[in-house]
């Protein structure tokens, strides 16, 4: 898929799953996920200076989450719902949104203990801010990873 842009890009590149780049010493990976027939999606580490990451905020699930997770200090991932799954099949491909709760297990199996959850659904944005960060915290606790949700200005230190 070419994208026409109404901008100039300078050094447009095409990133292929599971082939590692580097721009300006930062370490960029991209990892196939189940999401969308229509519209695809990618799940990417990032590593830099000894700390790696996971961000994918929109997924059904991780096509090889172990490789995915391998050594990863923190996950960023599909906050769209809390505890109700919103995947389904069609034409044997898993589409639409993973739970956090199922998100917190994949961490927990894989050894990932800090997960941030962003691009939130209703049951998160709608509620008092102040119980869904608890909530989320406690889902966290169970799981043995150290959760909450992602809000604009959010600065972290890693």
């Amino acid at each position: 898929m070419v994208l026409d842009l109404p901008f100039s890009v300078g050094d447009c590149r095409r990133v292929k799953t599971r082939e590692p780049f580097a721009l300006e010493g930062v370490r960029f990976e991209a990892f196939p996920v189940e999401h969308s027939i229509r519209a695809p999606a990618v799940g990417y580490r990032v590593t830099a200076n000894g700390f790696s990451l996971f961000y994918v905020p929109d997924l059904a699930a991780i096509c090889d989450q172990r490789a995915a997770l391998r050594g990863v200090d923190l996950y960023v991932g599909d906050g769209a719902t809390i505890t109700r799954s919103m995947v389904r099949s069609r034409d044997h491909a898993l589409i639409g949104h993973a739970p956090i709760v199922a998100q917190l297990a994949w961490c927990e199996n894989e050894g990932v203990d800090r997960a941030i959850f962003t691009h939130c659904g209703s049951a998160i944005v709608r509620v008092n801010a102040r119980m869904i960060e608890d909530r989320i915290s406690q889902l966290g606790a169970d799981y043995g990873v150290e959760s909450r949700i992602a809000y604009d200005g959010l600065t972290l230190t890693v």
